[in-house]
């Protein structure tokens, strides 16, 4: 079928209309804490659509259907496990940042321990998400590229890869230099509910394009195993069961969602801890259902492309849901199913690029040029903004060589996560961690964990788990002999400690 002239103008208006949208909500201040955190003016139920969106974004949308088509829903096992991370998010992290006028995550890192491991955590965050954000950067382009190659210039693949990523990167930096925190979360409820809704279509369309309706394809499906969900294998090296998903996914959100300044600006946006709380859980059972919903879209173009379109090729199974829309669906909904994932993307890059900017400013130029007045901030982030896009830009074209999107965005994010973890736990939990025990134990984890992923079969889920338990008990064994000759003064739990110095 392809899209015609009158879905791209659907994807052309809506992304005219959605940009505009979210330019009302821009940060009328000139302030850090107004463009950063909206002036902690935004509800829980925004909140957590705003953290599902930045989750599950392109991501979601072409690779779950990719991994459900090839194998089956045993990463929904991954997703049970997000729940109980954020439970312990909402019990652990949450109310420390809360306790003071805080910016960044870092920021609680520079209380607790000092400068340095908050110079030292804040960049690990830099480096993680900037190449996470490529990939993600990538999987947008794919869209692009799927959706209007006949438009793009470039005779290679790469040429049109190159094209469709500058694309999404121009855009995206367009809206993000006049929009703040603010403008990202609202841009992303709108994006987040008409996205649904397109899957829900999607859903009718394959139901009624094959033979026998739903009932022939959960028969189809169910044989070949792609309803599968649990795996109770106790192999390390199986990378979705049971285990690797609950603690796995538990340890990966915790990190993700607690030291992540992506996630952790949204959750300081809040009005207040109580709602931050409520968000982050609610967030939880949220992205459950989605994960269920477009795993199910690639069991059901399993089934489609097995009977009514046999013999088509994929290079990659992260193409399967793009060309499916892009030649398949009713013309007007193609278009407005592109629009969506475009724009929900470019919400997603919008809010990385804050994050990036943010910490760049806050946790780095304003400690080494404290006279800085407010207005060279907030003028030092835009421009910090500008130079992120262009980091973003180039990772996504080496992404080119990667595999499955999803896939690659965890596996990145994890090697560093569990390090990160880990020095959040020793603040939290501990009395005698230092912040040159800290620091070791931080290096460890990070190196446990590049051998993981360099040396070892043992899959990404299990990576944060290692390397915050590395991390945690380095750290802690590395602090005794600094905290045991110091004297035996201060008592009580670590938030104590805390709470003293945030109240000076």
């Amino acid at each position: 079928m392809g899209l015609n002239k009158a879905d791209l103008l659907v994807v052309l208006g809506y992304l005219v209309a959605v940009t505009l949208f979210g330019l009302r909500f821009r940060a009328k201040e000139r302030s850090l804490r107004g463009y950063f955190l909206a002036d902690n003016r935004i509800p829980w139920w925004a909140i957590a659509i705003s953290i599902v969106a930045a989750e599950t974004s392109t991501l979601t949308i072409i690779s779950l259907p990719g991994l459900a088509y090839a194998q089956d829903f045993r990463i929904l096992q991954l997703a049970m496990g997000y729940v109980v991370g954020r439970v312990a998010v909402a019990v652990l992290l949450i109310p420390h940042y809360f306790r003071g006028e805080l910016v960044t995550a870092y920021e609680l890192i520079a209380r607790r321990f000092g400068e340095r491991l908050r110079w030292m955590t804040a960049g690990v965050f830099l480096l993680t998400r900037a190449a996470a954000e490529g990939v993600r950067v990538f999987a947008v382009a794919m869209v692009v590229r799927i959706a209007l190659g006949p438009v793009l210039g470039g005779t290679s693949d790469f040429g049109r890869d190159a094209a469709a990523i500058g694309i999404v990167t121009v855009l995206t930096l367009v809206y993000t230099f006049e929009g703040g925190m603010a403008a990202v979360i609202w841009t992303d409820v709108v994006q987040l509910s008409l996205y649904v809704a397109g899957a829900v279509v999607t859903i009718v369309v394959i139901a009624h394009a094959v033979p026998g309706g739903w009932t022939h394809i959960a028969a189809v499906a169910g044989d070949a195993g792609r309803f599968r969900v649990f795996d109770w294998s106790a192999n390390l090296k199986v990378p979705y069961t049971i285990w690797s998903g609950v603690i796995g996914g538990a340890f990966l959100t915790t990190a993700s969602h607690g030291t992540d300044q992506l996630i952790v600006q949204r959750l300081l946006a809040a009005r207040n801890a109580r709602q931050s709380k409520t968000a982050i859980v609610a967030s939880g059972f949220a992205v459950l259902v989605l994960f269920a919903l477009f795993l199910t879209i690639g069991a059901m173009l399993f089934v489609f492309y097995r009977d009514v379109s046999p013999g088509v090729a994929f290079a990659r199974t992260d193409a399967i849901f793009p060309t499916f829309i892009a030649t398949r669906m009713p013309h007007l909904v193609a278009g407005l199913m592109i629009a969506a994932i475009l724009a929900a993307a470019m919400s997603n890059l919008s809010a990385a690029l804050n994050s990036l900017s943010s910490t760049s400013v806050v946790d780095f130029y304003a400690r080494f040029l404290p006279q800085s007045s407010e207005e060279r901030r907030v003028r030092f982030s835009r421009a910090a903004t500008g130079c992120w896009a262009l980091v973003l830009f180039a990772l996504a074209l080496l992404a080119r060589r990667g595999g499955t999107v999803i896939e690659m965005g965890l596996s990145i994010a994890s090697v560093t996560y569990g390090s990160l973890l880990g020095v959040f736990l020793l603040g939290v939990l501990t009395r005698r961690a230092t912040e040159r025990g800290a620091m070791v134990g931080m290096l460890c984890g990070v190196a446990f964990n590049v051998y993981c992923w360099v040396f070892t079969k043992i899959p990404f889920t299990w990576w944060v788990v290692f390397g915050s338990a590395v991390t945690f008990g380095i750290g802690y064994a590395a602090s005794r002999p600094a905290a045991a000759s110091r004297p035996a003064a201060a008592s009580g739990p670590p938030a104590a400690s805390w709470m003293e110095k945030e109240a000076q």
